[in-house]
């Protein structure tokens, strides 16, 4: 399941093409549920790329530069050592 909330969204649909209506101070948050697929891959020379796709064949990708992608396995080895969100 995908969930999209989109803050001050409006746009205009004519003769086939989306035009952005109002400022441009849009915003928005994506979240994905009970995801069945889960890679790291190379995105360009310098980022990982990470997807997740769910049983509908939803998808979100998310480019991090290598730092954060560290970050992100570094929280991850955190919560393998204390949470029991891990343990079998």
């Amino acid at each position: 399941m995908i969930t999209l909330n989109l803050e001050n969204f409006m746009i205009e649909l004519k003769d086939g093409s989306l035009k952005n209506v109002g400022p441009t101070n849009k915003s928005a948050t994506a979240k994905l549920f009970a995801v069945e697929e889960a890679e790291a891959r190379e995105f360009g020379d310098k980022r990982v790329k990470l997807v997740f796709e769910d049983d509908e064949g939803n998808e979100v990708q998310v480019a991090l530069f290598p730092e954060e992608a560290r970050a992100i396995a570094d929280d991850l080895a955190d919560l393998e050592d204390s949470s029991p969100v891990f343990e079998e």
